[in-house]
């Protein structure tokens, strides 16, 4: 029986997969050419990481070595990672095409000087090859930014120079028919300062998988083990990965095997709770890894932290370069459903939850003091109960206590001010200790995919919801207790707390607006509370 897969190459006798035929049958009619006689076209393939770019690949070569008439020849480039020069990066891949062509390569004496592009441009002319020649070179983007622009630069100069020859295909001064180089940035040119030299073809995006494709896949696993999978945990599976394939397969692997209790029972929505709070907050991935390695660093950690707070939306432009980052490693994604307007969101929640996460421990590493020797916590905790007010005030209390140095090595706005969102990931850090202290859990949503952030915590088979935002009109917070207001009654809840973080406020104000209305829609009360941050 097929597994689901987490991590690598897809493998289609042993794992689930989804065909995507259109793609597929997309790169191969590109690469042979609306009509051979003049050639295929040079195409990037582009994509974040795991989703799905080599597996598309390996389908489109198969299909091409149909035809006779070519020759296949497909590298993955992770080999050359390390290189330290163009020349020796361009040697390298020259000697592996040689190789699988079973071919000579150019004179030593050229390949070692300073016209070596000369020498790999030379070797795809027809006094070299004997048949018209695909290429695909799948990572890419390992390369370094100068042997990338390089030898894309040969590939553009030889697309030119047939593309203005009238000759038969097979007769033209070179036969590199087709190529796909396959990455994530640095082949779309935006390290270049000049631009990118490959702008003279067509660009393949693999999009994350469609609801039905991820739903064909689950009903696949049902066939053959003859187990169901509730249709709950399915629409469940797709909404927190937003189909990204690579986080499919693991939380598919997860459930159907880890969180399978037992194969004679239907899988519930029960069972793929459990399964996400691990995933989001115990269980390692390499996909997510590799991004939190990329985002804990300056420029895109400032990027980042801003995309957390819950004024404003931040527009989505894909020329800004911290940006194009972000969204062609799979951090970021557009949010097209704002009219006219385009915005950025997580690409996710699993990826969202996980930076929360990782943002909210490396910045709070140490909480200081929570709990006084011998503080009675009973009008706050109990057994049974749990009083949100009085816990609200307890962390105002002790953000006051420790400001000074709680917040010494947090990042900073440019105007030395700190992101909205720090006040929110210390926030979950101090819930999280006092959970860890008495039992129950506390667990992040974002409802929107941008800034808006809600806290769950269960505690005593209850479900208490904090809405988290900061305090900036009298009209905005007027809304602000209407969409808490709906939030609540989406989570079956009478109640929900509505925080706002505020700089500093008054006795009058804070009677004035820390109240507890009933939304009338709804039927909602929304406690209503203000944490001063003293800023």
């Amino acid at each position: 029986m097929r597994t689901f897969s987490s991590y690598g190459t897809l493998n289609p006798r042993r794992h689930y997969y989804v065909q995507r035929t259109e793609l597929i049958n997309t790169g191969y009619a590109w690469l042979v050419g609306d009509d051979p006689e003049f050639g295929g076209h040079y195409l990037t393939v582009w994509a974040p990481r795991q989703t799905g770019k080599t597996w598309v690949m390996t389908q489109v070569k198969q299909k091409l070595e149909s035809e006779s008439q070519f020759d296949i020849v497909s590298l993955s480039l992770g080999f050359l990672e390390g290189y330290e020069t163009p020349k020796a990066i361009l040697q390298s891949l020259l000697g592996r095409i040689a190789e699988k062509l079973q071919k000579p390569l150019p004179d030593a004496s050229l390949l070692d000087s300073e016209k070596y592009p000369d020498a790999f441009q030379q070797f795809f002319s027809k006094a070299n090859l004997d048949r018209p020649l695909i290429l695909i070179l799948d990572e890419f983007d390992v390369l370094l930014p100068n042997a990338i622009q390089t030898i894309l630069r040969v590939f553009r100069d030889i697309y030119l120079i047939r593309a203005g020859e009238t000759i038969h295909y097979s007769e033209k001064s070179y036969l590199l028919h087709g190529v796909a180089v396959v990455g994530i940035r640095g082949v779309l040119g935006a390290n270049s300062e000049t631009g990118s030299p490959f702008n003279t073809q067509r660009s393949l995006h693999v999009p994350n998988l469609t609801h039905s494709e991820v739903d064909s896949m689950f009903h696949w696993y049902e066939q053959e083990s003859g187990q169901i999978v509730e249709q709950s945990v399915i629409d469940r599976i797709y909404s927190e990965t937003q189909g990204q394939p690579g986080l499919v397969g693991w939380l598919g692997e997860l459930l159907t095997q880890d969180y399978n209790p037992d194969p004679n029972i239907s899988i519930q929505l029960e069972h793929c709770e459990r399964m996400l709070i691990d995933a989001v907050n115990t269980l390692g991935n390499n996909t997510i890894t590799n991004l939190i390695s990329k985002v804990a660093r300056s420029p895109y950690r400032e990027v980042v932290l801003e995309l957390f707070q819950t004024q404003e939306k931040v527009p989505f432009k894909f020329d800004q370069a911290e940006q194009n980052f972000l969204y062609l490693n799979g951090v970021i994604d557009v949010d097209r459903m704002e009219g006219l307007h385009r915005n950025i969101k997580f690409a996710n929640p699993v990826i969202q939850k996980r930076l929360f996460n990782y943002f909210s421990e490396a910045l709070f590493t140490e909480s200081g003091q929570i709990f006084a020797p011998f503080e009675d916590w009973s009008d706050t905790i109990t057994e049974n109960h749990l009083n949100i007010g009085r816990l609200i005030q307890r962390y105002e209390a002790y953000l006051h206590t420790n400001h000074t140095w709680i917040f010494a090595e947090a990042p900073r706005r440019r105007d030395l001010r700190l992101p909205e969102a720090i006040f929110h990931f210390n926030l979950y850090a101090y819930l999280t200790r006092i959970f860890q202290k008495f039992g129950g859990a506390v667990l992040p949503e974002f409802p929107t995919g941008n800034g808006k952030i809600d806290l769950l915590i269960r505690y005593a088979n209850a479900l208490y919801g904090l809405e988290l935002k900061s305090f900036s009109t009298i009209p905005s917070y007027h809304e602000a207790i209407s969409q808490a207001a709906r939030y609540g009654q989406q989570l079956g809840l009478q109640h929900i707390t509505l925080v706002f973080f505020v700089e500093s406020i008054n006795t009058e104000n804070r009677t004035k607006y820390e109240v507890n209305p009933v939304e009338k829609t709804t039927g909602v009360q929304v406690d209503i509370f203000f944490v001063a941050t003293g800023e």
